[in-house]
Parts: structure tokens; C-alpha cells; sequence
């Protein structure tokens, strides 16, 4: 199980995309599914090679290292604990969704995530707990890939970064400042660093442990679901979770009644990576 974005936090790619995956249910299509949802396969995956190795080394990674020390992780530590971690986290997550909410022009939900870190940073004893959604306050989880999308950028083609997981041409432009929006940034010594990424990636690793075993079980080509997903997901995510229908690659009336309506779709680089 490759480690990606799943669950929208300060590591948003480094979660294993089967969050994302499970968030839509039985919208999820192949790449052989047909229909206005359905993901072109050629125009979104030219590197599906590339990919499908780095998928497999994610794979092993995950299975031989992250997976079994997040099991430890939850038998070791209490629910209350790890419920913190989540709340830490969340919490600068928050800060950066404000910020990327005032970038994207989106005032009422940028006030809402100022008011949560304000709110969960002060009562909250830095974000251990989560006083704002006990007063409604919802998360955003907004991120600069769905910053760029918001503003027109294309995603581009489907990419599988080792450790880091699925993204797209479009979120790996976005994912150095996503990174650099890590608390573990902030504190001084490199130890305490690395000790704090290595917490949050084992915390959200834990808690899809049992998502991934479901997707084990149900997917019968694993890559080719978790990259659906996670497009589809994504697409969501940009338009607020009310994308436009695309166009279906099938029916040449259908693309060409599209075409003026519909952006171009994103041209495949000159070579693909080895």
C-alpha cells in the first residue's frame, strides 16, 4: 500500500490513497468504465509504466515497514492518544486550508479556518483537542494542488512518487509548499523534525489499517483503483465537490459537443520517465 493523500492533512499524499478511494464509494470506476465520470486511461495515465513500479515499491514499503509498526502503534498507544495526534495535526492542516481558501477567493470558509486554529490553538492546548467542531465548525482541508485546479490549471497526467504516492502533474507542483506548510518544519533540531514527520506518517498510516484490508479485498486491479480514486477524488475536491460532467471518450458526438465547453485535454510530455 502506497502512501498518498488520503486523508487531506499536512501529509496529504503521504496517507494511503484507499481514504480517498473509500470517500467515494460507489462513484470509484476503472480504467475500462464508461460514462461522463469515466477516467480517459490514455490521456490521464501516459506513464502508467513508470508507475505501476513505483506503486510496487510503495507496496512493499508499506507492507514491510509502515504497516507493522502502525499495528504496534495502535496497540501501544490508547485511542485518547492518537485521537491528539489526529487533533495536532488537523490543526495546522487547518492553517494552511485558511491560507489556500483566501488564495482561492473563498472568504466565509478561510474566516471558519481561522476560527478553528485560533479557536483549538488557544483551547484546544495547541491542538490536542478539538473544541471548533464541538461549535460546527467544519474542516476544509484545502491544499495548493486544489488551489492551482481552482484557478484553471490542468492536472495533467497521473504520477506515483516513491513514499509520497499518487498525485498528478498539477498536485506535484503544489506539493513542495504543502510540505513546507509541516509543522515538523517549524520546530528547531533536526531529530525533533524528523521524529514529528515520522509520528504523523505512522499516525495516518494507522488509522487506515482497516481500509486498506478492504481494499485488498475488493479491488481486483489495486493500482487501477487507487489511481481512479484518486483522480476522480480530486476533480471533486477542486470543484467543491460539484465537478462538471465530462465529455464520454466513447461517443465521438459527445466529445465533439464538449469540446468548446470542456478544457483540452493536458498534452502527454515528449517522453515518459524510464
Amino acid at each position: 500500500m502506497s502512501l498518498a493523500a488520503g486523508s487531506r492533512r499536512w501529509l496529504p499524499r503521504a496517507a494511503p490513497v484507499i481514504a480517498l478511494a473509500l470517500l467515494l464509494g460507489g462513484c470509484a470506476t476503472t480504467g475500462d468504465a464508461r460514462g461522463p465520470r469515466a477516467v480517459p486511461k490514455q490521456r490521464s495515465d501516459p506513464w502508467e509504466n513508470w508507475n505501476r513500479k513505483v506503486f510496487a515499491f510503495n507496496e512493499g514499503l508499506d507492507a514491510n515497514l509502515l504497516k507493522p509498526v502502525s499495528t504496534v502503534y495502535v496497540n501501544a498507544l490508547p485511542q485518547f492518544v492518537r485521537t491528539g495526534v489526529d487533533n495536532f495535526f488537523n490543526n495546522a492542516a487547518d492553517a494552511w486550508s485558511a491560507i489556500n481558501n483566501l488564495l482561492q477567493g473563498k472568504g466565509e470558509p478561510a474566516f471558519q479556518d481561522f476560527v478553528r486554529v485560533s479557536t483549538n490553538t488557544t483551547l484546544g492546548f495547541f491542538g490536542l483537542f478539538d473544541w471548533a467542531s464541538q461549535f460546527g465548525l467544519e474542516h476544509h482541508y484545502e491544499d495548493f494542488g486544489q488551489t492551482l485546479g481552482h484557478w484553471g490549471l490542468s492536472p495533467g497526467p497521473y504520477v506515483v512518487w516513491p513514499v509520497l504516492g499518487s498525485s498528478s502533474v498539477r498536485d506535484s507542483v503544489g506539493l513542495p509548499l504543502d510540505l513546507a506548510a509541516s509543522p515538523a518544519l517549524f520546530v528547531s533540531g533536526t531529530a525533533v523534525k524528523w521524529g514529528m514527520t515520522g509520528v504523523h506518517l505512522v499516525n495516518a498510516r494507522a488509522d487506515l489499517l482497516g481500509a486498506s484490508k478492504l481494499l485488498d479485498e475488493i479491488a481486483l486491479d489495486k493500482y487501477q483503483f487507487v489511481r481512479d480514486a484518486y483522480l476522480q477524488r480530486r476533480r471533486s475536491l477542486v470543484y467543491d465537490g460539484n465537478p462538471p460532467d465530462e465529455p464520454d471518450p466513447t461517443d465521438p458526438g459527445d466529445v465533439q459537443d464538449g469540446a468548446a465547453s470542456a478544457p483540452p485535454p493536458p498534452a502527454a510530455p515528449p517522453s515518459a520517465p524510464k
